[in-house]
């Protein structure tokens, strides 16, 4: 098939021709807070201490070192946060990026969004 007969063809399928099930997300309204250092989130009292929500990212391993940063991001390890989430283990969910929303879900549980994300999810209530 040449280039400029497929242009006649839709280049990739629609979703309902895929067979794969379709799913929207239910209407739930959620809290959320922008976070972008140690001891902004509301829960997290003042500045400067350990935070209730977001804790001080803190790892031993040579990767996160002084001025290396994280590749999501840009910004070094230091300026980032760690969540405890639903899910629980190290798998990179649980590191907060500045920038990044808190999201308090339906069960009081937390969990960090990236902004684009977040952006595409959800609007004010």
């Amino acid at each position: 098939m040449h280039r400029d007969e497929r242009s006649d063809q839709a280049a990739d399928p629609q979703p309902e021709e895929t067979g794969m099930p379709r799913y929207r997300k239910k209407p739930v309204e959620i809290d959320a807070h922008q976070w972008h250092q140690n001891g902004d989130h509301p829960e997290d009292g003042p500045s400067g201490r350990e935070g209730k929500v977001v804790r001080y990212f803190r790892r031993p391993e040579a990767e996160y070192e002084g001025t290396k940063t994280h590749s999501l991001c840009g910004r070094t390890w230091h300026d980032h946060g760690w969540i405890d989430t639903l899910e629980g283990g190290n798998d990179g969910a649980q590191v907060v990026c500045p920038g990044d929303w808190i999201v308090t879900g339906i069960r009081g549980e937390h969990y960090p969004v990236k902004p684009n994300i977040f952006d595409a999810t959800y609007e004010p209530a």
